[in-house]
Parts: structure tokens; sequence; C-alpha cells
């Protein structure tokens, strides 16, 4: 593939100076990307940096089949500029945030309204779109869930049982996390990124550290490379079998939901074993790591891991073998591959549908350079395939555990990195278990963050999910909720 034209390329967990990103007029960097997107190119994050009164866009684009990342920026913008998304679904919610955080109108968006703040006094982020016919009726679920739950709002629009149309509005955490981060790294923003998502400790951890050792020059000892490859297939492996579980228990299959309650804690527990914290808080940190995985615990790691492995086999046997669960979850909830690929899904849920889209395979970046995972994908796009999947990298994961902890490697565990570089842009992406996390930091003249931008795998797929229920049943939707199991608080930026 040829160099596009007025990007410049860069690889995943790498830095360039700010002035050495190409620029052009908005016009002209929106027909530009718009013009690699028509080639297949991803987005992996669009997004607004302040000057004076204006703002300029940045782009970072992924060239997956060449395994490289490139990066543009548009001149100081004010008022408004021609919408990406009239010709890129997959550009939607970053222009509407865009146009929330900076005041920059994309003229010809479909749907523009802020996608976190309330607005004219409607609930969460605004006017609903509506279906009109006498027969269409309209149910509203949330922000308030049964049980321990994070809030969000989703409206559908019904004729009968069958869904039409849902709009899934959140924003409603108002977390404010982004908006912390500029004049840092601060002394609590570590610990702001291990809890971005929750059950993404490791994820975000990692990708924040890698953008630091990025903007420092410098690079994680391969000891620390390896315990963070260890740890993020951890995390991996802890929600797969917990997603599996409460799938089987969204179609009243017990067996296996019973089971797999307990293995999550299984493969947690194993977490806390490398660190002492189940979700792995505290491990990661730029440089390097903060606790190393002696002899004695690395044996009973192989030794419990192999127990899970084992149990989570059976149970997950359980659920394949039962006709019941299969009549439920085939043609639930389809998203086709052309659809996937225009909405720029990412993680299982994207290779659920055929893509072969994997971080750890296109954009490999620290331990993974070295140990590949062999990507999991099923060709369906429906709750069968998205569980499917999981499964399949449960024992991906498992198998990679056991030959990383079979032959790990010597070395120091921490080399602390030096001091920002000045007026720079570093890129990092990570496999999370839900997906691509996508960290990019730009620094001001004196190696602070001058801007931040955090982009969870959930911000790229809850239009998966919406898309998902057109034409089901409204009572398939906490199977197929269930089946992308996506995060509210790594949207609640």
């Amino acid at each position: 593939m040829s160099t596009p034209a007025s990007f410049v390329w860069l690889s995943n967990g790498t830095s360039l100076p700010w002035a050495e990103v190409p620029e052009w007029p908005v016009d002209s960097f929106v027909e530009a990307t718009s013009a690699e997107l028509d080639r297949g190119v991803r987005l992996c994050a669009w997004f607004g940096v302040p000057d004076g009164d204006a703002t300029r866009l940045v782009a970072v684009l992924a060239y997956d089949a060449d395994n490289t990342l490139a990066v543009g920026r548009s001149a100081p913008a004010r008022g408004s500029y021609p919408s990406l998304t009239a010709r890129h679904a997959q550009a939607h919610l970053f222009e509407r945030e865009v146009w929330e955080q900076h005041g920059l109108k994309p003229e010809g968006h479909p749907w523009l309204k802020p996608v976190r703040r309330a607005n004219g006094g409607a609930p969460a982020n605004g006017k609903f779109f509506q279906v009109e016919g006498r027969e269409v009726h309209e149910v509203a679920v949330g922000p308030v869930h049964a049980g321990i739950i994070e809030p969000g709002h989703f409206r559908f629009q019904c004729a009968g049982e069958e869904v039409l149309h849902l709009e899934i509005a959140l924003g409603y955490q108002h977390r404010g996390v982004e908006a912390a981060l500029p004049g840092g790294p601060h002394r609590v923003t570590l610990s702001q990124m291990e809890t971005v998502a929750g059950d993404t400790t490791i994820g975000h951890a990692t990708a924040y550290a890698a953008v630091l050792e990025a903007l420092a020059g410098s690079e994680a000892p391969l000891r620390a490379q390896w315990l963070r490859a260890l740890a993020l297939e951890l995390e991996r492996l802890a929600n797969h079998p917990g997603d599996l579980g409460a799938l089987a228990g969204d179609v009243a299959f017990l067996p296996t939901a019973a089971a797999c309650g307990k293995i999550r804690g299984d493969f947690l527990n194993l977490t806390a074993l490398l660190c002492g914290n189940r979700f792995g808080r505290g491990l990661v940190k730029p440089g390097g790591c903060r606790h190393d995985l002696d002899t004695v615990r690395a044996g009973q790691m192989q030794q419990q891991l192999r127990a899970a492995l084992d149990e989570v086999e059976q149970a997950a046997a359980w659920l394949w073998d039962a006709a019941a669960v299969r009549s439920r979850f085939e043609g639930t909830g389809v998203v086709g591959n052309a659809t996937a690929a225009d909405i720029g899904l990412v993680g299982p849920a994207a290779r659920a549908s055929g893509l072969v889209r994997d971080v750890r395979y296109d954009h490999p970046a620290g331990w993974h350079r070295f140990a590949q995972v062999p990507v999991a994908v099923w060709p369906d796009g429906d709750a069968f395939a998205r569980a499917r999947v999981r499964w399949l990298e449960i024992q991906r994961s498992g198998k990679f555990l056991e030959e990383q902890l079979a032959a790990p490697p010597d070395g120091p565990l921490c080399a602390e990195p030096g001091a920002l570089a000045g007026d720079t842009l570093a890129v990092a992406l990570v496999e999370g278990w839900r997906g691509e996390v996508c960290h990019v930091a730009l620094t001001d003249a004196a190696g602070r963050f001058r801007r931040y931008k955090l982009v969870d795998p959930s911000f790229h797929n809850w239009t998966g999910l919406a898309l998902a229920l057109r034409g089901q049943a409204i009572s398939d939707f906490p199977l197929c909720n269930k089946s992308f199991n996506l995060s509210y608080c790594g949207f609640d930026l």
C-alpha cells in the first residue's frame, strides 16, 4: 500500500514531533481522511485539540494490513466543517464528541446531539429518534437498572414485538476523566487510567505506560513486557468465561451459568497471585512493572491455570451441546461483515462478524512482537458467533499463558523512563478483552499533557448493539446486550 497523501506513518507505541504531523485546511483534511477510509482504513481516533479560540482536528488511522498507523491534523478551525460521518458511519460518535467538547459543528451530520451531556433539559443527550406510524410504540429502558449495574438508557421503537430502531443514550456518570488529564502526568493519573474501565485495568494501564515510554524515548525491559502480556491475557480469561456464563443465564441454561461464575473467580485469583489485586491494579507502571513472578508462584499459577482451563472446557461443552441454547443463539442479533466494517467494530464483536481485526496481530507491541496469539474469527455475526469467539479466545489465551509460564525471560523489572519530550504526539494501541484500547497523548513545550485522548473499545461498539436489535424481538435485547457486554464507564469519560 502506498503512503497516504498528507498523512505521516508511525508504529504502535511510538511518537513523533507535533511539528511533523502534516497539516492542511479542515475541508481538505476531511477529504483526505475520507479518501483513506474509502480504501478500507480504520479510524482509531478523531478528536479536537484546542488552539486559542479555534480547534485543530486530529485523525489516527489504522492500516491493519500494513501493521502501521498514520496521523494527520487540520489547521485551526472555527464554527463548522463538512461532516465525515455523512460518508463514513464509523466517525459519527467521534464527531458528536468533538462538537460537544469544542463547539466545532460537523455540517451534514445525520444525527447531531451530545454524547454525554444533557441537551435542552432532555434526559441524557437530548431528543431521541422516533419512528412514525399508528402501530409503532416506544419502550424506554433505564437509565436505572435492576441489580448492580451502571446507568444507561435504551429507547426502542417497536411494531408489536419487533424492534424497528434502538437508540442508546449514555453519559449519565459524567466522570470527567479526559478533562482531568491536561497538565499531567499527575500523581493520580495512573490510578485514573486503571479505572477508566475497571474490568480493563491492565489494558488501559498498559496503553498509558506505552504512551509515556514513547514520549520518553524508552522501552520497558523484556521481563516487564512479558509480565504485562501475562496480565493482559489473564484479564481476557477472567472476563470471557464470565460472559459465557451470563449468556447461558440469559437463556436459562443454569449448568454453564453457575459454573462460569466460579471459574471467573478462579481466573481473577490468578491475577491476584501475580500482583496482589484481582483486577491487576498496581502491576503496570511506566517503565515496567511493580511486581515480579517468582518461581514458586509461577508454579502455582501453572497448576491453577490448568485446573481452571479444564473446568471452563467442561462448562463450555455443556453450552455447545444444548440444542435449546443453540436455537436461541443462532441467528439472533446479527451484525453482518460489511456493517461491522462500516461502523468500525473492534474486538470479539468485530471478529464474530468475520473481520480479522486484532491489535496483537495487526499492530503488535511489547511482548506480542515475539509471541503471537492466533486470531479467533467466526463469520456469522450473531450471538452464537460472539459467544464462540470468546470460547476460541479462552483456549488460545490459555495455551499462550501455559507456553509463556514454561519459559520465562530473565532480566530487570523496570527501567524508569526519563523526561517526556515536549511538543510531541504519541499513540499506543492495546488489544483489551473487549477490543482495541487507544491512547493518544500530545505534550506541550514543557513535556506536560496538552491533550490526552482515550478511546475505549466500547466507544466503537455500542452502535453495533443498536444495529443488532433491528428486526429482533424486544425480548432478545438481554441476550444481544450480553453478547456484546460493553462498558458504560469506558464510554462515560
